[in-house]
């Protein structure tokens, strides 16, 4: 997979800028340096003053002209900058020109670049010659485009921890652990008179255990991770003129979507990220769960409950200054098993619906005793943060409910509002918050996975280490005890990238941007 072709880029954005950097990297980049960069000599800048770039102090900046010998034409004033490899990002003999940022000016220097025998670099080239040059793992590759993809803080201390080789340390250290094992077995097997395997069944059984447990609680930050990387994926839901549209446009900042007082203006999806503190919401507004003849309407309907099924949070719109009918009925019985945040939106006309209704709304016919309903209502009734209040202040989330949601069953809050004038918007995001990140969205210092192919990884890690305890408790001979924890050690290097096929590697750099 390594190529030994000097490769080329700008590594700026392609727009109009203050600054622009173009990346040469690889076996000739700093004969192409040499070839582009010219020290200043008083009315002589197409020759210079002799020297080159590549005989100066490593990694030092100096200033002077980007200089195309093909059209005897001078680009650009700039600095450049020459890394031999090792001691470079790629791990290569790297020159950077760092110029003025016209997209015209970058491009020239580009092209003049590759007139010198560069050739264009792939997208991800740069940060696969670093992983593929042992300067960098899989995990800290695949970080550096999450962190240039970072939508808020949190993606943003993810990216950095696993930079930093956080979850490359914690699965090198679980990979150690086995290989130590795999080699005692194996020393035990070959030289039995030196190595004893007398009670070892029993150690290994509970090692295998304890790192069992380690991987399943690593791959079950799996959501928690995604949430932080990519926003937590919310539907806004209703039946018809209940103010969905206006939250949205509250939430956005600017009128995103249509609002009028006739029911079931909103027929389609309208998606839009917005930040709600340090929250990123990837939020849809949905057409208004009702039964309709309008052929239009009814696929926004049916759009809206498909949303509603894969979302990580619901939204739930009521009309607080209505009635609760059928439509809601039938919106509560599609959100029973969701994460769920009742908005009693219209907070500033006088209320008709109570909490409590729409709590029982939620519930559905349960078959709890009247006991046990009670005991319910009077937890709903409790305010947000756990202390009891008069029902209806301000949001009402209770610890039973927040137990639920550690449980892995849906988690429940209920917030007053008034989209058309933002107010309760700052107790939504207490609620968010609570449900998702126990009220606290700063990092923790744990590892957090964000990756799908890491969780899956870890996942068979642990079915392997699981088919160890299954050989040891059969009582099957120590070889095969080898088997299954080799099996583990390479689901796990599949992570780290130290066993993982070529055409995973393209797969996984070809979603970088050019020039990174």
């Amino acid at each position: 997979m390594m190529s030994e072709d000097t490769i080329a880029a700008i590594a700026t954005g392609l727009t109009d800028s203050g600054i622009g950097i173009v990346r040469i990297s690889g076996k000739g980049a700093l004969q192409v340096g040499d070839a582009l960069f010219r020290f200043p000599a008083a009315g002589n800048v197409s020759g210079g003053t002799g020297k080159f770039l590549s005989q100066g102090e490593d990694h030092r900046l100096y200033y002077g002209f980007v200089y195309d010998p093909r059209k005897d034409f001078t680009i650009d004033e700039v600095m450049a900058v020459a890394m031999r490899g090792p001691r470079s990002f790629t791990g290569e003999d790297t020159v950077e020109i760092q110029c003025h940022g016209g997209v015209l000016v970058m491009g020239r220097i580009l092209e003049a670049a590759l007139g010198q025998g560069a050739r264009m670099a792939q997208p991800g080239e740069f940060t696969k010659r670093a992983f593929l040059n042992g300067r960098i793992d899989l995990t800290r590759a695949e970080a550096v485009m999450d962190l240039i993809r970072s939508q808020n803080d949190l993606a943003l201390g993810a990216s950095v921890s696993q930079l930093q080789g956080a979850l490359w340390k914690k699965i090198e250290r679980i990979r150690g652990e086995i290989l130590h094992e795999t080699a005692f077995i194996e020393s035990a097997l070959d030289d039995p008179e030196h190595y004893s395997l007398e009670g070892y069944p029993k150690r290994l059984l509970e090692k295998a255990a304890g790192l069992r447990l380690e991987l399943e609680k690593l791959a079950a930050t799996a959501d928690n991770g995604r949430i932080r990387k990519e926003g937590i994926d919310t539907v806004i839901l209703g039946r018809p003129n209940v103010g969905k549209s206006s939250l949205l446009n509250c939430l956005a900042g600017e009128e995103r979507a249509i609002v009028t007082d006739v029911a079931g203006t909103t027929r389609d999806l309208l998606q839009e990220t917005v930040r709600l503190g340090d929250l990123v919401l990837n939020l849809v507004d949905t057409a208004g769960i009702r039964p309709t003849d309008d052929v239009v309407e009814k696929i926004g309907v049916d759009r809206a409950r498909k949303h509603a099924a894969e979302a990580d949070l619901v939204l739930y719109v009521v009309d607080a200054s209505g009635e609760l009918d059928e439509n809601d009925r039938e919106t509560a019985a599609l959100i029973r098993d969701k994460n769920v945040i009742v908005l009693l939106n219209k907070s500033d006309l006088p209320g008709t619906v109570r909490e409590e209704d729409v709590w029982d709304l939620l519930e559905g016919d349960t078959g709890n005793s009247s006991q046990e309903k009670q005991a319910m209502e009077g937890r709903d009734q409790m305010q947000w943060g756990g202390e009891k209040g008069a029902p209806g202040e301000d949001s009402l989330l209770s610890d039973s409910r927040r137990e639920d949601h550690s449980a892995g069953r849906p988690c429940r809050a209920l917030v007053k509002t008034c989209a058309r004038s933002g107010e309760g918007l700052d107790l939504l995001e207490k609620a968010v918050k609570d449900m998702f990140f126990q009220g606290d969205v700063a990092s923790s210092g744990e590892v957090v996975i964000t990756s799908m192919r890491h969780k899956e990884a870890l996942l068979e890690a642990c079915g392997s280490l699981g088919l160890v305890a299954s050989a040891i408790e059969e009582g099957m001979p120590e070889d095969f005890f080898s088997i299954d924890l080799m099996g583990a050690y390479s689901c796990l290097g599949r992570i780290t990238g130290e066993e993982v096929d070529d055409d995973l590697v393209e797969e996984i750099f070809s979603k970088f941007c050019m020039g990174k």
